[in-house]
């Protein structure tokens, strides 16, 4: 049968294995200090295959875990005064409003569509990785309104791939921060984790009134995510920026071609 449209009002899951929760934060949570990310685009795949979720909870729980790991993030990055607070702030009013549209669209899609759209959205972002590398020495762009609504419409667009994905929206900011903004790499991940914390905090309320989510799983993942952040964040200074844009990038690609073949298994199995 073709995938349907999830109802809105379902049955809250059960708990998962509390070993495999805390292995899919502890790595996502590695990656989120040193790239800057929330750590779902690597915990949602992770979450499919370790704890045997379906895209609509493993997008749920990421975003849950992402809390506590961006905060503990950006206070580390913050630190090392690598943070915009006034980027984040204005990044974060579009964030929180865009959240709430993912969370609902994350409801609402067919579970095909969000199984590759996610694959895309993996591939799209390695090949920016690979094409553009960083520059941690750049400048950011002069402050005035016209980059204040851009941090506003920025940060709605990130707060639906958030809702929607399950991821905490640095896969957009980071890149934007550098491409469109003049931000070198290291401000970049820092004003990026800083700004996901309420855009995260927002999609996940949305998650739990729509049942789609365990809270003690995303405090377990979530827990483990933010032990691992500090170590992923004196990882990133260390690096510098190109080996870092493609070991990520090669990260990336790994979790879009196991998704791949997960999805291609799963649409055979739903219409047999």
């Amino acid at each position: 049968m073709p995938d349907q449209p999830a109802d809105p009002v379902v049955s809250a899951p059960r708990p998962a294995s509390p070993l495999r929760l805390i292995a899919v934060g502890v790595v996502g949570g590695l990656l989120s200090g040193a790239f800057g990310v929330g750590g779902g685009i690597i915990m949602v795949p992770l979450l499919i295959v370790l704890a045997g979720f379906d895209q609509r909870r493993a997008a749920a729980t990421s975003l849950a875990a992402i809390v506590p790991t961006a905060i503990v993030g950006s206070i580390a990055y913050f630190a090392n005064g690598e943070v915009d607070l006034a980027a984040a702030g204005l990044v974060a009013v579009g964030g929180i409003g865009g959240s709430w549209i993912g969370a609902h669209l994350l409801r609402r899609l067919p579970i095909g569509w969000l199984r590759w759209g996610f694959i895309v959205l993996l591939l799209v972002v390695a090949v920016r990785l690979v094409i553009v590398p960083p520059d941690r020495t750049a400048d950011p762009a002069e402050f005035d309104l016209g980059i204040g609504i851009a941090y506003v419409g920025l940060g709605f667009v990130m707060g639906i791939a958030a809702g929607l994905f399950g991821i905490g929206g640095g896969l957009i900011m980071v890149p934007a921060f550098i491409t469109l903004f003049g931000m070198g790499d290291l401000l970049a991940k820092g004003t990026s984790l800083a700004a996901m914390i309420p855009t995260s905090i927002s999609g996940s309320i949305a998650n739990i009134r729509g049942r789609m989510l365990v809270a003690r799983d995303g405090l377990i993942v979530g827990a483990a995510a933010t032990l691992a952040a500090i170590p992923g964040v004196a990882l990133a200074f260390l690096l510098p920026p190109t080996v870092a844009a493609w070991l990520f990038a090669a990260l990336l690609v790994a979790a879009s071609v196991q998704l791949s073949v997960r999805a291609i298994r799963a649409g055979r199995s739903e219409r047999s």
